[in-house]
Order: C-alpha cells, then structure tokens, then sequence
C-alpha cells in the first residue's frame, strides 16, 4: 500500500510505476493511493474523479458529467465513454425550453441528468479491478472530515451505493451495475426526483432509469505520424482535429514557437475550426454531423486557403462539407462561464485515462436535498433554435465544451492531456501538443510556457436561438505577457485585436509515457493551481 501526504503533492512528478495529474491536491493522492494499491488507471481515474468532486467543487461536482477517454493495455484499444446526463425525455418540458429559452442563472430547470456516477461505476465494471468501497475510500475520508453542510448527506449516498455492492451475490461487475441501479433506478432515483419536484426542475425518474453511459470508438486523425483520439461531436473535441489537419500543411516548426507567423497561423486555423463546430456539431444520436467529410483531406484542402498569413480575419466562416464549398452562403455574421476541472492517469501495465470532469455549477438552487448530490446546468450548451444540430430534444446530450485528449505514437498511447476552461480546452491543449510534437517540450515546460487563445467563435454556454448573437468577439486574440513586444505589434498590425494577460489562460495537465524507459512525466500549470504525483 501506498500513502502520500497531499501537503507533499507538487505540480510536476517522475515516476517509474504510474502517475495521475489533476486539479485538487487531494484529488491527486486519491488517485495515487489506488495505484499504490494495485489498481489499473481505470480504479485510479475514479478515485480520482470522484475526490474532485469534493476538492475541486464548483468547478466539479458529482452530480456533474465525465467525457472520458481509455487506452486497454490488453485490447491495445481506444474508447470513450460518455459520462454526460441528458435533457429531459419530456415533450412538454421542452416545449417549455422552446418558448421560454434554457435558464443561464443556475436555475435546476436547465440540469441534466447526474453523470459522473454512472461514468465512474462503467468504467469500473468494464475496465477496473477494484470495487467501488475500495475507490471511493479516499473520497469518503474527505467528506467525513467535514467542511461544507452537505458532506455528510453526499457520505450517505455513497455509503448507500457500497451497501448494495456489498449485499449484492455475484461478480464484481455486477455488484457495480446493482449499485448503479440504486442511484439511477433505486430509492437514490426517488430521492433525486423529489428533490427536482420541489425546486421546480423538468427531471423524473424515468429519466434517471434511462440514464446510460455510451461507449463509443473515439475520432481520430493522424498528425505527423501521431494518432490524436478525441471524443465525438457531442463535445468539442473533433474541432481539434479539424484545426491539425488545416495545420499540417504548414512547416510550424521552421516558423518559431510563439514567432508572429506561428501564433497567427494556428489562431486562424482554431477560427475557421470553430466556425464549423458552431454550425454542424451535436449529439450524434440526433443530428447528421458529417464528420468524415469536415474531417477529410477534399474539405481541408478547400478550406486551408482562407487563412491569410497577412491578415487576421474578423469573420465567422463555416464551410459547406455537403457542397464542397470553403464558405457556407451566409455563415459570416470573454470565453462564456465554465465549471471543469482536469484528470490524467496512467498505470505501469500501459492503461491510460484522460478525462474531463465538470459540472458548472452557478447559482443552482440548492445542492441535492437529502443526496447530497449537486447539480450543474449543462443543458444551456443545447440551443433553441429550430432545425440546428445543438437544439434541445428529449433526452438529447448537450453539445458540451469538455474535450479530454489521447495521443499516440505506433499504436501505444505517449500523452494524455486535459484542460478546464470552457472555449478555452481545445485552444490550450493545442498549445500542448504542439508544443510537445513539434518542438519536443515535456510537460514540466509545456504546461508552464505563454499560451494564447481566441473569442473569435460562439458562445458554448449561451442558448440564445439567435446564434449569431452568440459571437463572443470577432477577431480578438488574447496572449501572455511574455510574448514579446514586437511579436505582439506584429499581430496588431496583421489586424488582431489584442489583449494582454498575466493570469493562466486555463488550467492545464499533461502526461507523457515514455515507453523505451518506461517512465512517466506528469504535469499540471502551477498558475492555474493544477497538481501531479507519480510512483515510483
């Protein structure tokens, strides 16, 4: 058994047995003290998620939602699981949204159903080797050292789930579903839907009973002979890879990292990018999303002319992917609020996880009644405008900002990065895999090295039918100070519209394998308060 004192935990670490990046100190040991144990990345990435939603509530929370992407060292495959709770099975409740918009104030009318419980227990059932008591251990141990007023409330609920696993005849696997049943089916379900009556809220029990966690093959491009996984377009995700295909024909390398031409060239790139996923992303369950096509070398060849390596454009242009067409006829018309934290994990039998977890929490009203379970109000990533992919349905999975990263080299996972920061994710783990694929950065330097972003795209937390409405700010670029002047001037004069930051621009981690030595580097940007432990 291995213990560590969460006063030791720092923001990078060198292991030879495994290692976990994070938010939350605490968290992190969570996730150490399992690998101590024995456990796989998948016991870890649980602990793990489950102890944020303690150390890092707020920005988590455990009625929250987990995209999460797994390498199986014994499959050699890539999967991700979809820890995101859905919008009410109801009709008349979304006629309610269609008429009256989705709630941006934390009202529990915009909550989807909890997901992380569920995300935490399949990934358990299908990839672990520990039971729920033994991973939810270190979680438990925060919550009965007390703190806030509903601790002991949330310790109930859990206990209540490692008493029906325990009480439960058979394999492990299916003492894991019976627990999920109590929370989604069982006298949790019950609890959860008096709570939603009373604060007014859309979800009912058949909506908890519906609830599933989707395990879907990733999406994936190869980057310069590296395999880039991400979640489909229920996330933001796939934009990343968009953006790396219009870059490839590109030499970034003999441009500079961070030189004028470099930062103009991949911020025009993440624009034309996000143009797309604002006009055709959604749950692929419900909306055609034509990511072969956005994805394909035809599309990317006809697209990679509009970026003028001169001028910084100040216009929205999605493409038409059915047409061929670099722009869509009529497509030219501060990143929104956002609650995630960070999770990488990897073990020393070749299992890694990158997850993401998030609740955005804000103004909710109340925080579970007697469960104890805090919600968020991710249902205003969905929309009301009739006929766009992102449009509110029932029990349609909001089209959500969350965007954990895999990458790999010959088939074998080297890095797994995830970011909090809303419109921000994708932008900064760009940052970090560039930083690393082209420039040869480990994370202790990639994570800490000026970034920047822009809020050249929709709003992903603004449901206002009126999309064009959504635009946060056409042609803006925002930098760390230490990007110097001239570089700086340089793109003022190319037409961007700068500012200048000293903060973090997100909170990144990263964890690189690397394989020939078997060692693990792990990272988290100490200035956007990000931890990492490994073993050794």
């Amino acid at each position: 058994m291995t213990s560590i004192n969460v006063q030791d935990i720092g923001w990078n670490a060198v292991g030879s047995k495994g290692a976990v990046a994070a938010g939350g100190a605490g968290a992190v040991a969570a996730g150490i003290e399992i690998l101590g144990q024995d456990g796989n990345a998948a016991d870890a990435a649980a602990a793990t998620i489950l102890a944020l939603s303690i150390t890092d509530h707020g920005a988590f929370a455990i009625g929250g939602e987990v995209p999460f992407i797994i390498y199986d060292a014994a499959k050699k495959e890539v999967k991700v699981l979809s820890g995101l709770g859905r919008a009410p099975h109801s009709q008349e409740a979304i006629d309610w949204y269609m008429e009256n918009g989705i709630p941006t104030d934390g009202d529990i009318k915009a909550a989807p159903i909890p997901g992380a419980v569920g995300l935490c227990l399949t990934a358990l059932e299908m990839y672990g080797t520990k039971s729920f008591e033994e991973v939810v251990g270190p979680s438990l141990a925060l919550l009965d050292a007390g703190g806030r007023d509903w601790y002991p409330r949330l310790a109930i609920t859990l206990r209540k789930l490692i008493e029906t696993e325990q009480s439960t005849d058979g394999s492990r696997e299916s003492k894991l579903r019976a627990a999920k049943d109590r929370f989604y089916r069982g006298d949790i379900a019950e609890d959860l839907e008096a709570w939603y009556v009373e604060k007014a809220g859309f979800q009912r029990m058949g909506d908890l009973a519906a609830h599933v966690t989707r395990v879907e093959d990733p999406v994936t491009i190869d980057y310069k002979g590296y395999t880039v996984c991400k979640c489909g377009p229920w996330t933001q995700g796939p934009y990343l890879c968009q953006a790396l295909r219009l870059l490839e024909g590109y030499d970034l390398k003999g441009m500079g990292h961070l030189s004028t031409d470099y930062i103009h060239v991949l911020v025009e790139a993440l624009k034309l990018a996000m143009a797309d996923r604002d006009t055709y992303y959604g749950d692929p369950v419900f909306a055609d999303v034509p990511l072969d096509t956005l994805l394909s070398s035809e599309y990317t060849a006809i697209r990679r002319p509009l970026i003028d390596l001169a001028h910084a454009s100040h216009e929205i242009r999605a493409g038409d992917p059915y047409q061929m067409i670099a722009i869509k006829p009529g497509a030219r018309y501060m990143p929104g609020p956002g609650g995630t934290t960070t999770c990488v994990v990897a073990d020393r039998w070749g299992n890694v996880v990158s997850a993401t977890p998030s609740c955005n929490v804000f103004g909710n009203k109340g925080d579970g009644g007697v469960t104890g379970v805090t919600h968020g109000n991710r249902l205003r990533s969905l929309n009301t405008t009739p006929g766009h992919p992102n449009c509110i349905q029932p029990g349609k999975r909001p089209r959500i900002t969350l965007t954990p990263t895999m990458v790999l080299k010959e088939g074998v996972p080297i890095l797994a990065i995830s970011v909090a920061g809303g419109d921000l994710q994708d932008q900064t783990t760009l940052n970090l895999l560039l930083d690393f694929t082209e420039f040869g950065m480990m994370p202790e330097r990639a994570v800490r090295v000026p970034r920047f972003a822009t809020m050249h795209h929709l709003d992903s937390f603004d449901p206002n039918p009126d999309r064009e409405a959504a635009l946060v700010q056409a042609g803006s670029l925002t930098v760390n100070e230490e990007i110097g002047a001239q570089v700086r001037a340089e793109l003022i004069d190319r037409g961007h519209d700068m500012t200048t930051i000293e903060r973090a621009i997100a909170a990144p981690v990263m964890l690189y394998i690397d394989r020939s030595s078997g060692t693990f580097y792990a990272a988290g940007d100490p200035a956007a308060r990000r931890h990492a432990a490994a073993l050794d």
